[in-house]
């Protein structure tokens, strides 16, 4: 038992060295990719009440752009699925399946930094009243937006925006 012990503290150490010794930064780290965007990012204006969830999320997190050294632009994609019907042919559950194709630039030079495609789902049920149905597709298209944007910022940060 314990020179397995060893053994593991061994790979760990021999890993974190071996990280330190190849560049490995953090992305939230000083120097990281996300301080690089942070304030630094001016998202397109939103056009629709999913698009305005969407930069609402991003912006929480990247904060808003000023003065902006990249604009990202978005193209917001949403088809709903029947996932469960009842023996009278009545939908009772639905999947929101989401899509944001994005491109990152920079201002100055007006050249793409990065871009990509980010999807997920989410779904509701269609169970209750009118009403109530309609709220759950309100919250899960808000759940499905706030995905999408965590999304979407994990690839901007894992993406290296610093050296442009």
């Amino acid at each position: 038992m314990t020179d397995t012990r060893h053994s593991r503290r061994f790979f760990c150490l021999a890993s974190l060295a071996a990280l330190g010794g190849c560049g490995f930064t953090p992305v939230y780290g000083p120097g990281g990719s996300a301080a690089a965007l942070h304030d630094a990012v001016l998202v397109d204006a939103p056009t629709t009440r999913d698009a305005f969830l969407l930069v609402r999320e991003i912006e929480q997190r990247l904060g808003r752009g000023n003065p902006a050294v990249y604009g990202l632009s978005y193209a917001i994609k949403v088809d709903e699925e029947s996932i469960a019907i009842d023996l009278n042919d009545v939908t009772q559950r639905y999947n929101l399946l989401g899509e944001i194709t994005y491109a990152l630039r920079n201002l100055e030079t007006g050249a793409v930094v990065t871009s990509g495609k980010v999807s997920n789902f989410t779904g509701y049920s269609a169970s209750g009243s009118t009403v109530a149905t309609q709220a759950a597709e309100r919250d899960a298209r808000a759940r499905l937006m706030s995905i999408l944007a965590n999304m979407l910022i994990t690839r901007l940060v894992a993406a290296p925006v610093s050296a442009t």
